[in-house]
């Protein structure tokens, strides 16, 4: 499982986008209705990390920050973590170089992905 899985399970998307099984219909039942569509429930992912930041006894900001997104998740933030994150989502390659760079684009990317996978995530958050 890679980082990212980690952070979509942290949040909650692993419960919120569990896969519903198709039931199989036998030729018999051939005129019995299909079943519903689910709707996936959307994970908020803003109030879901500022639940967390007001229980952390550090003042994270996540809203900017990669180090302290991934701080506030509990989940490892050094730099080595965040480039093998950053060649997970594909990272262009002349930011890998630049830490300051890559943690941008690490950021944005990250909240992308999220919005990406059914987490509501602000406009001005993608930006």
């Amino acid at each position: 499982m890679g980082l990212f899985s980690s952070i979509l399970d942290k949040l909650g998307f692993a419960h919120a986008a569990s896969p519903t099984p198709i039931p199989t219909t036998s030729p018999a039942a051939v005129t019995a209705a299909p079943p519903a569509p689910v709707a996936v429930p959307v994970v908020d992912v803003v109030a879901r990390l500022d639940a967390l930041a007001v229980k952390s006894p550090e003042k994270l900001n996540w809203k900017v920050s990669i180090v302290d997104l991934l701080k506030l998740l509990g989940l490892d933030s050094s730099q080595t973590a965040r480039k093998q994150l950053a060649a997970e989502l594909n990272c262009p390659t002349d930011k890998l170089g630049d830490s300051a760079q890559m943690n941008m684009w690490l950021h944005k990317a990250v909240l992308q992905k999220l919005a990406d996978n059914g987490g509501n995530v602000p406009k001005q958050l993608l930006g």
